[in-house]
């Protein structure tokens, strides 16, 4: 079986240093908050090109920690897409704030800076802009809509660590960037785990502040904060991916330069890549007519794939009359919800294996 994505893989090929670092936490007897998350926090940082990371116990945390450290919450509307995980805007709404949803670019799969202009009122305060599949949303468009209107920009990198806009990393353009480490993301844990990152250090302290329980000194809470840590276990693990993340991610980008190759004389819809980006193809996603004819023939021969994402949020009964959609029911976005699949591909893939895909999805 081909899976669409394999994180044991990821043990088995660094399974002596994974295993080392497992045991040196083990050994030294501190379990939340010591030197390796301390280490993992400065060796991300300097990764995103950053000043500052705050380990986290999740990518929802990093993105509801983000917007309670600007003071974003209840009565605040915050803009994002509806073409993301439900986490996004969960996250806003654990913040206590309103999501509102726009359309998306539909050759690139994020924020159509267009309709986050037009849905911007006096309750706006911030736009998350979601780095989707590893491909970079527009963020000069963005960045100059979120200062002509005095909205904060926070990045959700969740899909695309080690992505890079003009030159710089993302995480590093907005006030604040968010990443999750869950076992499938180009830098996965084996378990849960998320990040926020920022070059401002007033903010920097405040998150780190907020994550646990307000602290600044131990069990005295100066501002009301909540529990979410990044456990040392996950830190050592993560330290050890972190030094193949750039080699991991050429891997990922070769093997979709296969598909790209591979599937040209097929009727797919190719991943398309902004000029000024180097995308990291979290995931290979194509659009295809006949959907589910395909995933059978797919699976029929041993493949396994995915959709990301089956409904978009404001089509998903718990959020119905919850978000406010900008336009209506974002026409773009559901003209490709039917159409997308993602097929397999992480580091581990082998070629052959690449091009038994392709060669399945093109014979008749």
């Amino acid at each position: 079986m081909i899976f669409q994505a394999n994180p044991g893989a990821t043990y088995t090929a660094y399974q002596a240093e994974i295993d080392a670092a497992i045991q040196r936490v083990l050994s030294n007897g501190w379990y939340i908050l010591g030197k390796e998350v301390e280490a993992f926090e400065s060796e991300f940082a300097i990764f995103c090109e950053v000043n500052h990371a705050v380990g986290v116990a999740n990518g929802t945390d990093a993105i509801e920690l983000a917007l309670r450290a600007l003071d974003i919450g209840v009565g605040d509307e915050v803009i994002t897409t509806g073409h993301t995980a439900v986490a996004t805007v969960a996250a806003v709404e654990l913040a206590g704030a309103v999501p509102v949803l726009v359309d998306i670019e539909p050759e690139f799969y994020t924020l159509d800076p267009i309709a986050v202009e037009q849905a911007i009122t006096s309750h706006t305060k911030a736009i998350i802009a979601v780095h989707l599949y590893g491909m970079p949303a527009n963020l000069t468009a963005l960045q100059k809509i979120a200062e002509d209107h005095h909205l904060y920009l926070i990045e959700d990198c969740a899909q695309a660590h080690g992505a890079r806009y003009q030159g710089s990393r993302v995480g590093s353009t907005g006030i604040i960037g968010t990443f999750s480490f869950y076992p499938t993301k180009n830098l996965g844990a084996f378990g849960d785990g998320g990040a926020v990152v920022t070059q401002d250090t007033s903010l920097y302290e405040r998150m780190k502040a907020l994550r646990q329980y307000g602290w600044r000194s131990r069990y005295i809470s100066d501002n009301t904060g909540m529990n979410s840590r990044l456990d040392e276990l996950q830190a050592a693990i993560l330290r050890v991916k972190l030094r193949y993340l750039e080699n991991d991610n050429q891997k990922r980008r070769d093997l979709a330069r296969i598909y790209d190759e591979a599937l040209n004389s097929s009727s797919l819809l190719r991943p398309a890549v902004r000029q000024g980006t180097e995308h990291v193809y979290h995931l290979y996603v194509v659009q295809v007519d006949e959907r589910e004819a395909l995933i059978q023939k797919l699976r029929e021969h041993g493949v396994g794939t995915g959709i990301h994402y089956p409904q978009p949020i404001h089509r998903q009964p718990a959020y119905h009359g919850r978000v406010r959609t900008v336009p209506e029911d974002l026409p773009a976005l559901m003209s490709v919800t039917p159409k997308i699949l993602s097929l397999p591909l992480y580091p581990e893939l082998s070629v052959d294996d690449v091009h038994y895909v392709a060669k399945t999805i093109v014979e008749e």
